[in-house]
C-alpha cells in the first residue's frame, strides 16, 4: 500500500509518500521562507500563488524519490484545514483532480491531526516507541506547538482526540516570531532565537504565565515583557543613528524568553500527562524542532517521550500521508467535504473525532 500526502496549509508546498507500514518513502518540501522573509511574515496571497507554481513539480519529485509509479498510489491524503484559505484551496483542488484521475480514494486530513501522526511515521532509524503502540489501550498526551497552535491534546484512540488546553492568545511559534522582530532578528523567529541564545550570558528571568487551575497557555504577557525590556535597554525601536546593538544583550533577552516558554510548556505538559495516567508524551509541531524544548522535555519527564525527526516537525507531506494511512484503514475515505467531516472545534483547534 502507498499513500500520497499533500500539505499546503501555509507557506510550505509538500508531498510525502508512506507505505503500509508507515515508512516514509519520500518527503519533498518546497519552502517559501526566503520569499516571505522580506516582509517579516507570511503574505497569504503570495503564498497561495507560489503553491500553484510548486505543487506539480513537488509531487512529481516525490513520486520519483519514492521509486514508484502513479499507478502504485492507493489513496491520496490532503490537508483540509485549518490553515490559510487560499493555500488550502490549491492543495485540495490538486488532490481532488489527482485522486479522480487515478481512480483512488481521497482522504481528508486535519492539519493538527497530521502533526500528531508525524510522530508515528518511520524515517531512517526513527521507529515507534513502545508506548505508541498502546493507542486505544492507554491515553497518550500530545503537545502540539506551532506558529498558529499551542495545544495539549489527549489521544484516546486513533482519530479520537480530547482537547485539554490551548493558548488563550499568541501561539508559541507566533510569540517566537514577534519577539525575534523586536530583537532585530530575521524571520522565522524560532531558529534565530535558538541560535543567538546558545551560550548567552545569564539574564534576569522573564515572567511565566501559569494559568493556574487550567491546561491553557498564554504568551502575550511574556511578549510584552520582552518588548518593555528591549525598550528599556535601547534595543527597540532600532536606533535612528544606526548604532550597533550589543549582541550579548540581545542574546540574554532571547535566552530568557526561550527559557520561559520552554519552562511553561514542559511543566504543564508533564503535569497533565501524569494526571491523565498517560502512557507517554508526544511532542509535535514546528516549535518541536526547538532544541532546548526537546531536550528539557525528555530530561524532566518521568514518562517516555516521542518526538519526530526535525524534517517531520515543520509542515510536511509525510505527516499528512501518515495520518491519511491511519484514516484510510479506519474507513474514513472520500471525506474531503468539510461539511461531512465530524470534528471537535474549540477555539483554534479542529481535530477529527470518531
Amino acid at each position: 500500500m502507498k499513500i500520497l500526502g499533500i500539505e499546503t496549509s501555509c507557506d510550505e508546498t509538500s508531498v510525502g509518500v508512506v507505505d503500509g507500514e508507515g515508512s516514509v518513502l519520500a518527503n519533498v518540501i518546497a519552502t517559501q521562507v526566503d520569499i516571505h522573509a522580506r516582509y517579516g511574515g507570511i503574505v497569504p496571497e503570495v503564498a497561495s500563488r507560489q503553491h500553484v507554481l510548486d505543487i506539480l513539480p513537488v509531487c512529481e519529485k516525490a513520486i520519483t524519490e519514492a521509486g514508484i509509479d502513479w499507478g502504485d498510489i492507493d489513496a491520496v491524503a490532503a490537508t483540509h484545514g485549518p490553515g490559510l484559505a487560499g493555500s488550502l484551496i490549491v492543495g485540495l483542488n490538486f488532490s481532488k483532480a489527482l485522486a479522480s484521475s487515478l481512480g483512488v480514494s481521497l482522504v481528508g486530513v486535519n492539519h493538527m491531526d497530521g502533526h500528531v501522526y508525524g510522530a508515528w511515521a518511520r524515517m531512517g532509524d526513527h521507529g515507534l516507541m513502545p508506548f505508541q503502540e498502546l493507542v486505544g489501550e492507554q491515553p497518550i498526551m500530545c503537545l502540539v506547538v506551532s506558529g498558529g497552535h499551542t495545544e495539549l491534546v489527549l489521544l484516546e484512540g486513533h482519530g479520537v482526540f480530547r482537547l485539554l488546553g490551548e493558548t488563550r492568545d499568541d501561539a508559541a511559534g507566533e510569540a517566537f516570531d514577534k519577539v525575534a522582530r523586536v530583537l532585530g532578528l530575521r524571520y522565522p523567529g524560532g531558529p534565530e532565537i535558538q541560535r543567538v541564545a546558545e551560550g548567552a550570558p545569564d539574564a534576569e528571568p522573564l515572567p511565566r504565565a501559569w494559568m493556574q487551575g487550567t491546561d491553557n497557555f498564554s504568551f502575550s504577557g511574556l511578549k510584552t515583557a520582552v518588548l518593555n525590556r528591549a525598550r528599556k535597554l535601547g534595543i527597540y525601536p532600532p536606533s535612528a543613528s544606526g548604532e550597533p546593538v550589543d549582541p550579548s544583550v540581545v542574546a540574554g533577552i532571547a535566552k530568557a524568553f526561550q527559557d520561559s516558554v520552554v519552562d511553561v510548556l514542559v511543566t504543564k505538559t508533564i503535569a497533565a500527562a501524569i494526571r491523565e495516567n498517560c502512557a507517554g508524551i508526544v511532542l509535535v509541531g514546528g516549535v518541536a524542532a526547538n532544541g532546548p524544548l526537546r531536550e528539557t522535555l525528555v530530561e524532566k519527564s518521568p514518562l517516555p517521550v516521542a518526538i519526530p525527526p526535525f524534517k517531520l516537525c515543520t509542515d510536511n507531506g509525510a505527516m499528512i500521508a501518515m495520518s491519511g494511512l491511519i484514516n484510510y484503514r479506519n474507513g474514513r475515505r472520500d471525506d474531503w467535504d468539510l461539511d461531512v467531516i465530524p470534528s471537535l472545534r474549540i477555539g483554534t483547534t479542529s481535530l477529527p473525532v470518531t
